[in-house]
């Protein structure tokens, strides 16, 4: 089913919200105000804001270390979740999860995770759960395309494939797993073409244009919920700044400035801007009115985080389980 006027502007919030979030964090970042790393989304909106679209409030998403975008997709607030950058008590994790573990179980967001790969078993896991207490709950799993080569990721395809679980795979193919190119890695061209050796459906799509992300995602977790297993969606797309904001030039050691304006002028959100307008869904005002909202709503998480307290030093052994 194609998604309603209403649908799409919601895309197109969710993915503004993710970049101009984003873009506030380089300058944060730059100030000494977001302790720790900070590997942003730039680029990759689609990928999540299509994804997340189709799923429910009830449904699992297992992340990366490049979560900002999935955990926007997936509906956490933008006060919390900027509370929990700045390592403040009032974050969804009270301030010791930080970037690269941020989670909100309220929402289904089963955590950001530092390990590459780390989430592929989480999501199975949870899928396995769905399944034994018959709830119809389906798990996303974002993850990248150097993780394809980890035993995880076979691991967790082939036990997924196996129990039929309600687990939609999600690679976001941005080239490179940190400085490495993905032809320097592995011979596959295509991730989704590993598919077959699970017997699931394998698909690629452009991971920057939203509307087909949102179809593959679509089929994909309706085939989940109809308890036919799971399938593999590769998103081809790019990430605009370094692997993390600590790296020099932005990557341009190790990528073509051609190379990333290239890709800058696939820019996911200006593209899908161009077509609202071209085929009258909005007008340039609306899109306006909803770019001046977003910046205010993070502005107001800004000063949420900034105003809010660290934990005290009482509290480094609380919620701590082992």
């Amino acid at each position: 089913m194609d998604p309603t006027k209403d649908q799409l502007i919601s895309l197109y919030r969710t993915m503004q919200t993710i970049r101009l979030f984003e873009e506030r964090i380089v300058d944060l970042y730059a100030r000494g105000e977001v302790p720790g790393l900070a590997h942003l989304y730039i680029g990759e909106e689609a990928v999540a804001a299509g994804v997340c679209a189709v799923l429910t409030d009830d449904d699992y998403i297992t992340s990366t270390h490049r979560g900002h975008g999935h955990v926007i997709a997936k509906g956490t607030e933008l006060e919390p979740m900027m509370a929990e950058l700045f390592g403040k008590k009032t974050g969804c994790c009270k301030g010791k999860g930080g970037s690269m573990h941020i989670a909100d179980m309220d929402r289904g967001i089963l955590g950001a995770n530092g390990i590459a790969g780390g989430g592929l078993p989480i999501a199975v896991g949870a899928a396995w759960s769905s399944k034994w207490r018959a709830t119809n709950q389906v798990t996303a799993c974002f993850f990248g395309d150097d993780s394809s080569s980890n035993g995880t990721f076979h691991e967790s395809l082939n036990l997924a494939s196996l129990h039929k679980l309600p687990v939609v795979f999600v690679c976001e193919n941005n080239g490179y797993g940190i400085s490495v190119c993905q032809a320097k890695c592995t011979p596959v061209t295509d991730v989704a073409s590993r598919a077959v050796a699970y017997e699931m459906p394998g698909v690629v799509v452009d991971g920057n244009n939203v509307l087909e992300v949102y179809e593959a995602a679509a089929k994909a977790v309706k085939r989940a919920r109809a308890g036919e297993g799971p399938t593999l969606i590769e998103c081809k797309t790019y990430r605009w700044r370094g692997h993390h904001e600590g790296d020099p030039n932005q990557g341009a050691r190790y990528r073509t400035k051609e190379e990333i304006q290239a890709w800058k002028e696939k820019c996911p959100i200006e593209r899908f801007r161009k077509k609202m307008l071209k085929d009258r869904i909005t007008t340039k005002k609306s899109l306006g009115k909803i770019d001046d909202d977003i910046s205010e709503a993070i502005s107001e998480a800004v000063k949420f985080a900034q105003e809010s307290d660290f934990p005290a030093v009482e509290e480094m052994y609380d919620d701590i389980y082992v």
